[in-house]
């Protein structure tokens, strides 16, 4: 890590407590999948953003500006924590389950983590929370005297969870806590704070009478007010522009018509629309109308040269998904990738900064920065202090009020777990980039030379291997363990020794039935008297009776595992809507049925069957090790050909690679399905 030095700002910027003179506030805006060229200030055409772009006029744009991931909740970690995704607690998106009613009540049972909870009284479950005691943003400026307050799409904790909002430094929230639910802009609730507000007129559909952005930035614009007297800090984490397309019809009147538009008919995902180009256009001119909002606000009040506003995105734009058309925006500006790629387009994004007559108008930095500096830099700028003696992140403050120039730093680092798990390294002119890390901790690293090639078309690595080994080095030392063992490389750090069951007799507990014959989460169907939480397994779990559904009708809920497992000798565990994360899976026996399996690692043997039936990715980070030729390994939605070049990679046969033709066979099953079998001779 970086040592964090804050750069001493002359007195007549910042005050301490005491001083007379005001301490800033300042509105940190994040915009949730905005690509780098969607703003008309960096060189968008066919969307109109005239209050950011007056904005940009009157602070400094970053030109070499970066998120902190390529999703959402790791990019928000890394902003609010000032760690970049190496060191901080969360490395990817993570499901939690959904609730059938308030989480604290007892009545309440636990769902899958994508279904849509139940009305009236369902709760969004949220994702991985941020860890008790942990210094944000918010915290460090709370204890500068600063009201608090978080708008918008969280992502990081839900409800009655350590991680809520109000538990990291945030004495007031309103918005999504779960970024499930804010893939609709009509939900049918909101939270403020800790309390669900029912928005009637709104059922999740296309239209309703309630548009979240509109309710948050009504919200934003009262916090200001209220605290106009007192220096305060907004996150405004809007939604926009995240699928699905929705918009309200006065904003969709602006450029209904405009372009050619087919409609988006649905089946990549969200909700269809008759104008899906009109519809994406529209939403981000509408949060531009937001931002304006809340700038010509902060003017009436008296507040504009006291307030230092920071717009940015939590990730490049999206790809071709959801009715989102990325050759007709073209919003990574002719970069490579996009969304849950560590290329440029995946994690370039706009940052424009603004401090009247202490930030120079029309000022531009060409400094490679990243979005895990903005909270040592808002320390730089408002002289608050943080109880954390490392971050990763630098003070822009020299730059930005162009007294010095910011501490220099050897290279920037990002992870990402999905899609085989990648690395990254920006190191002056040089970018390495690693892919298919999961598979190949030592897999080859490309390297690209961003001051010609900024599109990263070509692999320069060859040429420089002296550069590479230098960005191999920072890719090992630039990152600590993660808890989760689904976020980390190579198999030491996974924990993939065999589980010695025999060995941990504490922490084995066996199915019963005794409870009531079907539920996972009912401890009374197990031996041992521990409550059992699916948020978070850490125990082995063993089913080995024949007659055993667990799950029932209604299916087994999504299991997310803290490094436990789940041994399956005979039975059946239901649920092809559900999923299994961050566990090991042994089956022997029996059949289990799951939608997808995500940062897992399989054991396949006796007569066992795995069935999984997504239609997308069903071995997210996962690998299956086939130990029997009895065993069976389903698709239901993935053809052969779709099996050999999405997962073969991720099987094996007894440790070793697997081959078609050698010693497995992938076989149609059904109409669209497939199954995997070891190939006769093949036997591990």
């Amino acid at each position: 890590m970086i040592m964090l030095t804050l750069a001493l700002v002359a007195s007549s910027l910042v005050s301490a407590p005491g001083d007379d003179v005001r301490q800033p506030n300042v509105i940190l805006i994040m915009a949730d999948d905005l690509g780098l060229a969607e703003l008309g200030c960096t060189g968008g055409t066919r969307i109109r953003t005239p209050n950011i772009d007056a904005l940009r006029e009157e602070g400094m744009l970053f030109t070499n500006a970066y998120s902190g991931s390529t999703v959402c909740a790791p990019s928000r970690c890394t902003l609010l924590t000032g760690l970049h995704t190496g060191h901080s607690q969360v490395r990817d998106n993570g499901e939690t389950p959904n609730f059938t009613g308030r989480p604290d009540d007892p009545a309440t049972e636990t769902i899958g983590g994508w279904k849509i909870p139940p009305e009236p009284n369902g709760f969004w479950g949220g994702q991985m929370s941020l860890e008790p005691g942990t210094e944000t943003i918010a915290t460090a400026l709370k204890r500068a005297g600063y009201a608090t307050c978080g708008v918008g799409k969280w992502g990081l904790g839900g409800p009655d969870s350590v991680g809520h909002p109000n538990h990291q430094g945030f004495d007031h929230w309103f918005g999504y806590l779960c970024q499930r639910n804010a893939h609709n802009y009509y939900p049918t609730y909101l939270m403020r704070n800790n309390d669900r507000v029912t928005l009637d007129g709104n059922d999740r559909g296309l239209v309703g009478k309630q548009y979240a952005t509109d309710l948050m930035v009504d919200e934003a614009c009262g916090f200001v007010r209220t605290h106009a007297a007192d220096p305060f800090f907004l996150y405004y984490a809007t939604p926009v522009p995240h699928l699905a397309l929705q918009v309200p019809d006065d904003s969709l009147e602006e450029y209904s018509g405009l372009w050619e538009d087919p409609p988006y008919e649905g089946g990549k995902g969200y909700l269809p629309h008759p104008e899906p180009r009109a519809a994406y256009a529209a939403m981000v001119t509408r949060f531009d109308r937001d931002i304006g909002r809340l700038a010509k606000l902060v003017d009436e009040l008296g507040l504009k040269d006291d307030t230092i506003i920071i717009i940015t995105s939590d990730n490049g734009s999206t790809f071709d998904l959801g009715g989102y058309d990325p050759e007709f925006f073209q919003g990574t500006g002719g970069l490579r990738g996009a969304k849950t790629w560590l290329h440029e387009g995946g994690i370039r994004v706009p940052l424009i900064v603004t401090w009247p007559d202490h930030i120079a108008p029309d000022s531009s930095s060409a400094l490679a920065v990243a979005n895990w500096d903005i909270f040592p830099t808002v320390l730089g700028l408002t002289g608050a202090n943080t109880s954390s003696d490392q971050l990763d992140g630098i003070d822009l403050a020299p730059a930005l009020l162009e007294t010095s120039t910011p501490e220099e730093r050897d290279h920037l680092y990002w992870e990402f777990h999905s899609r085989g798990g990648m690395q990254a390294v920006r190191m002056g002119r040089w970018k390495g980039l690693r892919t298919d890390a999961h598979a190949d901790e030592a897999a080859p690293i490309e390297l690209f030379d961003l001051q010609s090639d900024p599109a990263e078309t070509t692999d320069v690595a060859a040429q420089h291997p002296e550069v590479v080994a230098r960005i191999a080095e920072l890719m090992k030392t630039s990152r600590t363990v993660s808890p989760v063992k689904s976020w980390n490389f190579g198999p030491d750090a996974r924990g993939e020794a065999a589980p010695d069951l025999e060995g941990e007799p504490e922490t084995i507990r066996t199915w019963t039935g005794r409870g009531d014959g079907r539920s996972f989460a009912d401890p009374d169907n197990w031996t041992g008297t521990e409550p059992i939480s699916v948020a978070g397994l850490r125990d082995a779990y063993v089913i080995k009776d024949g007659a055993a559904v667990v799950g029932g009708r209604s299916g087994c809920a999504s299991l997310t595992f803290a490094g436990g497992r789940l041994v399956l000798r005979a039975g059946r565990v239901t649920g092809d809507n559900r999923g299994f994360r961050d566990g090991v899976l042994e089956v022997s026996g029996g059949s289990i049925d799951r939608q997808f399996l995500a940062g897992s690692r399989v054991r396949l043997g006796g007569d066992g069957v795995l069935r999984l039936h997504g239609p997308v990715d069903p071995l997210n980070r996962t690998t299956v090790d086939f130990t029997s030729s009895s065993a069976r390994l389903e698709f239901t939605n993935e053809t052969p050909e779709a099996v050999r070049k999405e997962h073969l990679r991720k099987i094996t046969i007894g440790g070793e690679p697997a081959v078609p033709g050698e010693n497995i066979r992938i076989e149609l099953l059904g109409d669209t399905g497939s199954v995997v079998l070891i190939e006769k001779g093949g036997d591990a």
